[in-house]
């Protein structure tokens, strides 16, 4: 089966592959020796935030501090 990538580097995947595997949304996308590869994966958008929250170095004392703060009166 081919798949074509446009001039906006999308690529649409043939039904037949996409009915294959778990129904996905997203997928993990990797290059590795001159091929791509994509792994289905599900998103959960909790786990989402807090890996952003991680990567930003906001602990969950700061989370609970800043709720803490917006729920004071002024």
């Amino acid at each position: 089966m081919l798949a074509k990538l446009t001039s906006k580097n999308q690529l649409t995947l043939p039904k037949a592959v996409t009915s294959a595997v778990a129904a996905a949304e997203y997928f993990d996308v990797m290059a590795e020796n001159g091929r791509i590869i994509l792994t289905p994966v599900r998103v959960n958008c909790a786990d989402a935030v807090r890996a952003k929250l991680a990567e930003l170095g906001v602990s969950e004392k700061d989370v609970a501090d800043a709720i803490s703060w917006a729920r004071s009166e002024r």
